[in-house]
This record gives structure tokens, C-alpha cells and sequence, in this order.
């Protein structure tokens, strides 16, 4: 527990002058409120949580099978010897494993190797398949349709209108009908991991996120996410209920490391190019929800309009001593307070509290040392205005001479 403590604060004081990237929030290295929990609370607010789950559970798969390639070179085999289907298959089109599985990766391959999870350190992957545990129960495999020489079918007459972007998706359940997460899968270890223990994470994943088909039987949900029509998945054409027996099913088989990684790659550029850049400016600019804010805006207007009421009372009923206007200022604060809160989407007593809001309401301690002093700066400038507009307001309600109609 020490060390991890040192490494976080040696990653944290590595960020003293500027703010994280998304490979260290996903690998887990950033602290309140711009950590790997809070990213995912903005997604499944925008109710586009399911592509970091399919990115996590993708990394899963990945790590299932760096599990399985070690451990066979663990029993004195090499993977030529164990599954030469996949060894020609990587030796031929290249693979994500190549340094695991023991090719050499200047050896020419016809694709590049290099992921995000190649940015990553042995850390950094533990980490993620920390936070990468699978969702629990899979779903029942339905009926595959036919598969064509090259192991993906054609679009079939009947498939359902798919989205057009990764963050605008239809058909999605409403937040607030929504779980608040879902616990992922932990490897099991308990026996060494087969052949079969891959496909049936492929097919979890590939009738969760890819099938249209793959909808929990009635639920509302959809946890199907938006992919290109270059690396959509019309078919999974292997089942984990039985072992392959074909040559067709065998060559396949090859293909189950690998499967997702593009789709991985997508789902990784679409998040940081789009969702990220809004969550660092909600999080390390902002520290409220959209409900909380949209709260502030209510009551703050209710709070405007009996300030105004008793303001205008004071100077048509001539009411004396003068001095009593003084008092307006409090409602005038209050209001200024939750109406500029609502515009900076940043309450400033929660700043000097040290606190941001996680979930309408609750709060965590801000711990992210740039994203503090970007809080702090900001909520000084806020606090500056709402009393500059207090005591103008204040002070012109004081000034208008009284008159009783």
C-alpha cells in the first residue's frame, strides 16, 4: 500500500504544471475528480458509458490472452508448437502479442503492433485490468448466422438502424433508470486458461457491445456502440459451448486474440478526441453536476425574485430607518452566488471546502494538485464577482430615495 502511495505521488507531482492525458486516467494514475470512477460517472451521464466498458473489457480480453500465451511458455512450450493456426496467422497479418508470443517484430509483419497498450507499462496494465473486471452474468448465445470464406458475414436485410457517432446513440435508457455501474468479470485462476476460456470472452463481448441481437433479454437497455462500417462485426462465428472442429472453425479461432483490437483502437481515439476534452473541462474547470447546477439556477431565481419583492416593499412603504435595506444584501448574495454558480458550473464554498461533487449532491475531495489550483483560481475570481454584484445591487436598493404610494 506504501509503495502504491509513492507511485501515485510521484505520477501526481509529475502533474504538477498541467493536466492529465487519458492514457494515465485510464491506467489509473490521476486522483480525484479526473480519475478513471469520475470519467465514468460523466459518461453514463451523457449515457455513454458502454464504450469505456467495451474498452475495458476489450483490455480484459487482451490481458486474458497475454495470460494464456505466458502460461504456455510457463509448461516449455512455444506457441508454434501449442496453436500453430495463431502463429501463422500472426506471422502472416502481424499481432498485438508479437514480443509475448515470441516473434520478432522487426521480422516485417503487415501490420503495425503498436497500441495504446503499448504506451502503457506492466503497471499500468494491472491497473487497467483492475478497473477492466467484466460485467457479471453472460448473455445466452443466439443462433449465428452464416459465415463467409473471410469470417465475417454480410450485413443482413433485417439488422436495425445503427447510430451515426459514438456519443449520440438511440434508444438508450435514461439515466436515472440506469444501474450506477456494473461489477466487471475477474479472471479466474484458480486452473490454467484454455482455448475456450478466450472464445467465451470473445463471445461476451461480441453479444454485449457488437450484435444487435445481443440486448439482455427483456431489458431496454442497449449496450450496442456505434463502430464504422470498416470494423463492424456482422457475425461471431465461433461458440464457446463447444470446442472448434473444423477447419474453417479452427482457422477462426486465430483470429479470437486479435478480434477486437481495432475496434479497440476506435473506441480509444473516439473518447479521447471527444468525450475526454469535455470531461477535463466539467472536472478540472467546473466542480458541479449538471443537476446540482440546474438546481442552483432554480433557487437562485426564487431567492432573486424575494430579494427584489422586499427591496421594492422597502422603497414603496418609505419604511424607516433606511438602514434596514442594508439586510437585502444576504438574499442578493445568495442569489448572485447560485447564479453564478450555475453559469461557471463551479460552486466557490465547495472549492475553499476543498470538495467537487461526484453525483448530484455528493461530494469528493478534490486531491488532483493542478486541478486544486485551477479550482482555487477560478473559485476566487467567482467569489470576487458574486461580490461585486451583492453590494452593487445592495447598494442601489439602499440609494433609491423612499416613496409611499
Amino acid at each position: 500500500m506504501d509503495d502504491e502511495q509513492r507511485r501515485q505521488d510521484d505520477w501526481a507531482k509529475d502533474r504538477k504544471n498541467r493536466l492529465p492525458t487519458f492514457t494515465e486516467v485510464l491506467s489509473r494514475r490521476t486522483r480525484p475528480p479526473v480519475d478513471l470512477f469520475m470519467f465514468y460517472l460523466f459518461l453514463q451521464r451523457e449515457g455513454a458509458e458502454d464504450i469505456l466498458d467495451f474498452w475495458l473489457d476489450v483490455q480484459q480480453h487482451e490481458n486474458l490472452c497475454r495470460a494464456y500465451f505466458k502460461d504456455v511458455r510457463k509448461s516449455g512450450r512455444t506457441i508454434r508448437e501449442d496453436w500453430p493456426e495463431y502463429w501463422d496467422y500472426a506471422r502472416r497479418r502481424g499481432s498485438i502479442y508479437g514480443t509475448v508470443v515470441g516473434l520478432n517484430p522487426h521480422t516485417g509483419t503487415k501490420r503495425s503492433t503498436a497500441s495504446t497498450g503499448d504506451m502503457l507499462t506492466e503497471q499500468d496494465r494491472q491497473n487497467l485490468a483492475a478497473t477492466g473486471d467484466e460485467k457479471a452474468a453472460r448473455s445466452p448465445s443466439p443462433r449465428v448466422r452464416s459465415v463467409s470464406p473471410g469470417g465475417v458475414t454480410a450485413v443482413g436485410t433485417t439488422e436495425p438502424p445503427r447510430s451515426t457517432t459514438p456519443f449520440s446513440l438511440s434508444g438508450r435508457t435514461p439515466t436515472l433508470f440506469k444501474r450506477a455501474s456494473r461489477a466487471p468479470t475477474i479472471i479466474p485462476r484458480s486452473q490454467a486458461i484454455t482455448r475456450q476460456d478466450l472464445i467465451a470472452s470473445a463471445e461476451r463481448i461480441y453479444y454485449r457491445y457488437l450484435s444487435p441481437a445481443g440486448n439482455t433479454p427483456g431489458s431496454a437497455e442497449n449496450h450496442e456502440i456505434y463502430l464504422p462500417p470498416a470494423l463492424r462485426i456482422h457475425s461471431f462465428p465461433l461458440s464457446s459451448t463447444h470446442e472448434p472442429k473444423s477447419q474453417n472453425e479452427i482457422a477462426l479461432m486465430a483470429q479470437i486474440p486479435d478480434m477486437f483490437h481495432a475496434q479497440k483502437e476506435y473506441c480509444y481515439r473516439a473518447m479521447e478526441q471527444d468525450a475526454f476534452p469535455r470531461f477535463l473541462r466539467a472536472k478540472a474547470f467546473g466542480n458541479l453536476t449538471p443537476v446540482s447546477a440546474l438546481v442552483r439556477l432554480i433557487a437562485g431565481l426564487v431567492i432573486l425574485w424575494v430579494g427584489l419583492a422586499v427591496g421594492f416593499s422597502l422603497i414603496f412603504l418609505d419604511v424607516q430607518p433606511k438602514s434596514k435595506r442594508f439586510f437585502l444584501f444576504i438574499p442578493y448574495t445568495l442569489a448572485i452566488l447560485f447564479l453564478i454558480s450555475h453559469q461557471y458550473e463551479l460552486d466557490p464554498v465547495l472549492v475553499f471546502l476543498g470538495q467537487s461533487e461526484s453525483t448530484p449532491f455528493r461530494t469528493l475531495s478534490i486531491r488532483e494538485p493542478y486541478v486544486k489550483k485551477l479550482l482555487l483560481g477560478r473559485a476566487i475570481w467567482v467569489s470576487v464577482l458574486v461580490a461585486a454584484c451583492s453590494v452593487a445591487l445592495t447598494m442601489i436598493f439602499w440609494a433609491v430615495p423612499g416613496h409611499r404610494l
